[in-house]
This record gives C-alpha cells, sequence and structure tokens, in this order.
C-alpha cells in the first residue's frame, strides 16, 4: 500500500541555534502582528458614500502603504477561499444528490465576472456598515474570493474524487471517523494541488487588484487605498512613470510573498507526497528550515492539539467513514424524486423572474445580440486554450519532474501568474494603437495573461505529484520517450490538467471583461465581445444588460464545461487515478 512519504529524521540542532532561530521566528511574528494592527485602522475609517472620493493620492510615497492595505485584503480573501473550498468541495464529492446541483452551480459562479458579483453585492455591504469604510473593504475583499476560491474548489474536489483507493481502505479499516478522515487523509491528500492552485488563485486575485479597489458599479465611483487603486489613477493622469513604480512595488510584493509564504508551503507540502520511495532531491525554503529549527512553532502545534483533541470527540457525532447512510431502494428514490422535484422548482422560479424582468426591460432582442458577441468571445478563449496547452504542457511536466528547475522557475513563473496584466494594459495600449493591431486580436493576448497560468500551475502540480517510484520504473525500463509521455507522464497529469483547463477556461471568459475595454489617458480602446458588454453595462448601471450579459456568459461556460470538461474529468477518474 503507498505511504505518506516523510522526510528523515534530522539531527539535533545546538541550543543557541535554535535561540537564534526561536528569536527570529518571534520577531518575524511579531512585526507581522504590528503591521496588520495598524493596517487594520483605516478598515474603520468614517465613509461617506455621497461625498467619496473617486481617486486616491498618487503620491510615490504612500505606495508601501496602499502595497500593504492590497496585500492585507489579498491573504483575508485566501483564507476565506481555503475555508469555502473545504465545505464546498467536500460536500460536492461526498453527498451523492449535493454534487449534482453543486458542481452546475460551482461553473455558474466561475462564470459570473467578478463585476457581475460587485454590481449586486457592493449596495448590501455598505449597507451592513453604514457611514465606516468597512463595507466597501468587505465589498473588495469578496470580489478579490470570487477571483480565487472556484479554482482551489475544482482542485479539492478532483483530489477527492481521485483518490487513491488504498487510502480509502486504510480509514474504513482504522474506524476513522469522518472529521478525522478529513484532517487526516481528505486534506493531506489534496495538500500538494490545494497549495499549487491557490498559488495560482492568489495571482489570479492580483489580476482583478485594480477592479476590486477601484471600484466603478452603477454610475457610481468607489475607489480604497491599494496599489490597484493607485495604478487606475496613474493611468488615468496618462503617468507611465508612476505606473512603472508600481510595476516595480508590485514584482517586489510578488516575489516577497513567494519567498517568505509560497516557498515554505509548497516545500512542506512535499511531505503528503503519496509515493513508497524518496526524490533525490527535495524542495528546500530557507524560510521552512528556519521554522523547523524554531522551537515556537512546535509549542504552537502542541497547543493546538490540546485545542483540537476535544473536538475531535465532540465531532464523531458526525459517524464513522465506513458507515454512510444506509436508505431502502425505495426510501431512496423517493427521495431522489423529492429531490429532483425541489431543485427543479426553484429553476423553474428563478428563470420565469429573469424571463419576466427582462420582456420588461431589454427585451429579447438584446438576448440575441449578446449570444452573438458570446461567440466572438467564445472564440478568443478557445484559441487561448488550444495555443496555451501546447505551449505550456511540455514546460510544465519539465518543470514538475525536476526539483532544481522547479527552484528557480517558480519565483519566475509566480510572478509571471500573479503579475497583474491590467498594470500593462497602458504600456499595450501604445504598442497596439502605434501598430495599429486591433483589440480584437491584441484582446486574446490580455486574456491569456489572465488565464493561461491555470494550466502551467495545474500541469506543474500534477508532474510533481508523480510518484518516484513509478519514475524510477520508467528509468529502469528505458521507456523510450514517446512511450514514457503516452504511459506514464500524459496519464498522471490528466486530471490535473482537466482543473487546469476548466479553471483556465473560466478566467479566460473572466478576464475578457477587463481585456475587451482598455484605456490610457484620454484613448480608449474597444473590442467586440461579451466581456465589453458586460462591462459597459456594469459602468452605466444597466441592470438589464448586466444580467443578460451574465446569463450569457454562464450559459457559455456551463455549456462548454457539461459537454466537454466534465467528460474529461470522468474520463479522469475512470482511467487515470492511482
Amino acid at each position: 500500500m503507498a505511504l505518506l512519504r516523510t522526510f528523515p529524521s534530522r539531527p539535533a540542532l545546538s541550543r543557541p541555534r535554535q535561540g537564534a532561530a526561536d528569536l527570529v521566528v518571534l520577531a518575524g511574528a511579531a512585526a507581522l502582528l504590528w503591521a496588520v494592527v495598524q493596517l487594520s485602522h483605516g478598515l474603520v475609517a468614517p465613509f461617506d458614500e455621497a461625498n467619496a472620493p473617486d481617486r486616491i493620492s498618487t503620491d510615490p510615497g504612500e505606495l508601501p502603504y496602499y502595497a500593504a492595505r492590497s496585500l492585507l485584503r489579498m491573504f483575508a480573501a485566501l483564507v476565506l477561499s481555503v475555508v469555502f473550498t473545504f465545505v464546498y468541495a467536500t460536500a460536492a464529492a461526498r453527498l451523492r444528490r449535493a454534487e449534482k446541483v453543486l458542481l452546475p452551480v460551482l461553473d455558474i459562479l466561475q462564470s459570473v465576472p467578478i463585476l457581475g458579483f460587485l454590481s449586486v453585492t457592493i449596495t448590501g455591504f455598505l449597507a451592513l456598515f453604514p457611514g465606516s469604510q468597512l463595507g466597501l473593504e468587505f465589498a473588495s475583499v469578496f470580489a478579490i474570493f470570487t477571483s480565487q476560491a472556484w479554482n482551489m474548489t475544482f482542485a479539492f474536489y478532483q483530489s477527492l474524487v481521485s483518490q487513491p483507493r488504498e487510502l480509502d481502505e486504510a480509514a474504513r479499516l482504522l474506524r476513522l471517523s469522518k472529521w478525522q478522515r478529513f484532517w487526516r487523509v481528505d486534506v493531506p491528500g489534496g495538500m500538494i494541488p490545494l497549495v499549487w492552485n491557490g498559488m495560482m488563485s492568489f495571482g489570479g486575485g492580483w489580476f482583478f487588484l485594480v477592479a476590486s479597489e477601484a471600484l466603478s458599479v452603477n454610475n457610481h465611483s468607489y475607489v480604497l487605498p491599494g496599489i490597484g487603486a493607485y495604478v487606475a489613477a496613474a493611468t488615468d493622469d496618462a503617468d507611465l512613470g508612476k505606473v512603472l513604480l508600481a510595476i516595480a512595488v508590485m514584482i517586489v510584493m510578488v516575489v516577497g510573498v513567494n519567498v517568505l509564504f509560497w516557498r515554505p508551503l509548497t516545500a512542506w507540502a512535499e511531505r503528503f507526497r503519496v509515493e513508497e520511495s524518496e526524490a533525490a532531491t527535495a524542495p528546500r525554503s530557507i524560510v521552512l528550515d528556519l521554522l523547523r529549527r524554531s522551537r515556537v512553532p512546535r509549542g504552537l502545534g502542541r497547543l493546538f492539539g490540546w485545542v483540537v483533541r476535544p473536538l475531535d470527540r465532540l465531532m464523531a457525532v458526525l459517524g464513522l467513514a465506513d458507515r454512510p447512510l444506509r436508505t431502502s431502494p425505495v426510501r431512496r428514490r423517493i427521495g431522489d424524486v423529492v429531490f429532483a422535484v425541489v431543485v427543479f422548482a426553484l429553476i423553474g422560479y428563478g428563470l420565469v423572474r429573469m424571463v419576466t424582468f427582462i420582456a420588461d426591460t431589454a427585451g429579447f432582442g438584446e438576448v440575441g445580440h449578446a449570444l452573438l458577441l458570446g461567440l466572438v468571445t467564445f472564440g478568443r478563449v478557445i484559441a487561448l486554450l488550444v495555443v496555451a496547452t501546447l505551449v505550456w504542457v511540455p514546460i510544465g511536466v519539465w518543470i514538475g519532474l525536476n526539483p532544481k528547475v522547479s527552484r528557480l522557475a517558480q519565483p519566475v513563473v509566480q510572478v509571471c501568474a500573479s503579475f497583474p496584466a491590467n498594470f500593462l494594459f497602458p504600456l499595450i495600449t501604445g504598442v497596439l494603437v502605434a501598430t495599429g493591431i486591433s483589440l480584437d486580436w491584441g484582446g486574446i493576448l490580455l486574456m491569456a495573461l489572465g488565464a493561461q497560468w491555470y494550466i502551467l500551475f495545474n500541469v506543474i502540480a500534477g508532474a510533481s505529484a508523480i510518484p518516484n517510484d513509478l519514475r524510477e520504473a520508467a528509468a529502469t525500463l528505458r521507456l523510450p520517450r514517446k512511450l514514457w509521455w503516452r504511459r506514464l507522464v500524459l496519464p498522471a497529469i490528466f486530471p490535473s490538467y482537466v482543473t487546469g483547463g476548466i479553471t483556465a477556461a473560466g478566467g479566460a471568459w473572466n478576464a475578457s471583461i477587463v481585456a475587451e475595454i482598455v484605456s490610457y489617458g484620454s484613448t480608449t480602446l474597444t473590442a467586440t465581445g461579451l466581456g465589453a458588454y458586460i462591462k459597459d453595462a456594469t459602468t452605466t448601471g444597466d441592470g438589464a444588460r448586466i444580467l443578460i450579459g451574465v446569463a450569457v456568459m454562464s450559459l457559455y461556460v456551463v455549456g462548454l464545461n457539461r459537454l466537454f470538461w466534465r467528460r474529461l474529468y470522468a474520463i479522469a477518474e475512470r482511467r487515470f487515478t492511482l
């Protein structure tokens, strides 16, 4: 049976080295806590919606503060995304009836553009916290959350449905409770794809930073102190120097987050790799080595264990992993019928309300127009997926199978994936205007900057998760290169590629919102497509056109997922699991 690989025991460290590591870790934790407390003062600042400023200062001296505020929002959205991922993906993978609803809903949520969420939620958040900027902060964090959560949820769901049979049998033989199985089997088993997709989702949040901090919805403009709003203001002023300065600060932020957070996390996640032999070169991280030398994390771990143990006993009421609810076939069929009736009744009610609203406002001719625009954007999405697959699958496999290459390439890939393409729009707009290239074609490049990385990151995660014993067997058998790809690599990365493909497609549709209309100073370029349609409707506050655009985009995304990606998911689950 495949076992979870553990790192070899390390020699005992001398007390002076442990003491120095303890001091560094405590100083770092204190500095982080102080920074969060200082930044939190600005979250509850007074806010007057009627007299709210529509831009922030572009003084370069404010950039460190803006960068810290943006980073705080990013991590708050990441925590929210992890909680959502654990709950939603587990329910979709473990509950038979819920899966029939949750997966299509996830397809729809992924396809709804961020501006579609903001147009509905920003008013509610402002009403929850009247007179305080906290409502606007929650709206911004929620917008970033919608750019992070879906990719992580798909990745964790895929790891659950393709879980090795040996782990499932071990959980049942050990009579683990459902709570214990989740934390001791499900989460460790999905840790590697979850970390890599979390990294990618974090990059997706950076991509939409401008849209989440400089909000223009329903004929109102709202801004929050942040590097995204800074770039929006500098772009409106056509101040290329300040845009380039923000780009430099952004690169420093991305590299810093990678060194201090993602690199230690990816190296730590290697302990959850499922294989019987150890890789020759394990990923390393200076920060992780420092934490391992310190006694502070171990002390916190013991304290956390004392808190969790009573919770383990309390959650035993959920039952054992080897005792699913048993019902008679007749009762199960009746339950299925009742469940289907309720679901279809809710869907029918929603459709009737939507059709009535559209008929009374924009009319159904607008729906046909949106469908044609969606077909144009759909063509851009397909072109992006084909090119991204041909380019990034070989590169992702090369990076994932070579730890030394991964150690060098990961920061570069992370910078490229995390860098907001919006920051480059002033430069790209100038190039397009100078060369006379239409945004109808240039928009594909802008969409790719925000979507292609999903494929690369998932392929890297899938390739790095190939058990080392299978790699050694292929090397021992001296498989020809073509056979090595067909029999080992492509089957092994196929589930991860499907996850990357489905999220890249959704990301491409979302990226079309900011890629089909670009501005720099007084110059605005517009492409023909559904993204530009939704952007224009959101800016003017046209509720009917927003609803039509979001519904049409959801129809395209869900249709593609149902007809293509879900079938690939079924093949991955049936043929290419360990």
